[in-house]
């Protein structure tokens, strides 16, 4: 890997990185999304998300390639209109841009296969698919009550999944190149001639999740703690250790999961964050507006029965 090579991945993958972290932040800060209608995510819905991640690699492998376009554009359409349901109100509007923006994918990605010159269009395009796709997601599960050890314990047995298929059986790499030029792929990226940098959809809601759920939890000293996490082990660790291994041994590793330093570290900094004092609710950051008094007394004042006839 040249040097520019090298420089190139690290800007773009720290800048995809906290972009989308902050995105999520954002998102919450600015977005009030409705209540789950089944009471507060929690680490059982974690296991479930886990059952999902190490699901969905072999049902991407096992579809035909002419079926992963419609089957991603799906899954990202229903994702986007339920996550953005609250910042674009009307229904029909928000499908007509939803609809608008996987045109949008497809069309870039079919002008890029033939011509590789429109490559940065489309991976700037579909990029802004997955990450909003990421921000949405995180949010849904950050405002519907996850907690901050329930993601640290996701992004720990996530490195563990990452390091067994990147290694004991290389699924990772393959899934990677199986979807990558398809309109929908789950990854964000650019790539202008020989210089790309790529990451995957799992990383980018592993990282938007983290910071989003470290705001509510311990509000800016939650959200510094992950940024820099997320800066240095989830975006500068995993780019400079290709460049590392190389050095010392000759040898370009093909792909080095990102997941295998941010987990731990992810876990380390909520333990470090939980000597704070215990986690905010979401509660505690957005209180239940305030009841109107009228609306309050005449909720507090029985039924008015109406008067009998007087006795005789």
């Amino acid at each position: 890997m040249s040097a520019a090579q090298s420089v190139f991945f690290t800007l773009v993958t720290l800048g995809i990185a906290l972009g989308v972290s902050l995105a999520g932040v954002a998102y919450f800060r600015l977005v009030t999304l409705p209540r789950p209608a089944v009471g507060a995510v929690n680490g059982n819905d974690m296991v479930i998300m886990m059952g999902f991640v190490v699901a969905l690699p072999f049902l991407y492998l096992a579809l035909p390639g002419a079926l992963l376009p419609p089957v991603l554009g799906l899954t990202l359409a229903g994702g986007l209109a339920v996550a953005y349901g609250p910042v674009v109100r009307s229904a029909r509007l928000r499908w007509l841009l939803i609809i608008a923006l996987l045109a949008a994918d497809w069309f870039a990605a079919r002008t890029a296969a033939h011509d590789p010159t429109h490559a940065p269009a489309y991976w700037l395009i579909n990029s802004t698919v997955i990450m909003l796709m990421a921000v949405g997601a995180a949010n849904l599960n950050a405002q519907g009550g996850l907690r901050l050890r329930h993601v640290a314990r996701f992004a720990l047995a996530l490195a563990a999944y990452d390091l067994f298929f990147a290694t004991a059986v290389p699924i990772t790499q393959r899934l990677f190149e199986a979807v990558q030029g398809y309109a929908f792929a789950p990854s964000a990226g650019l790539r202008v001639g020989d210089l790309g940098a790529v990451l995957g959809m799992g990383d980018l809601l592993v990282y938007a999740l983290y910071s989003t759920v470290a705001y509510k939890a311990y509000g800016r000293s939650g959200l510094a703690m992950a940024l820099c996490l997320v800066a240095a082990f989830g975006a500068l660790l995993p780019t400079l250790t290709p460049v590392t291994v190389e050095a010392f041994t000759g040898h370009l590793p093909e792909i080095v999961p990102a997941q295998i330093f941010f987990g731990p570290a992810a876990f380390v900094g909520h333990l470090v964050l939980r000597r704070r004092g215990p986690e905010r609710r979401m509660a505690d950051v957005r209180p239940p507006a305030p009841v109107p008094a009228s609306v309050a007394a005449s909720s507090t004042v029985g039924p008015v029965r109406p008067a009998g006839r007087p006795r005789s």
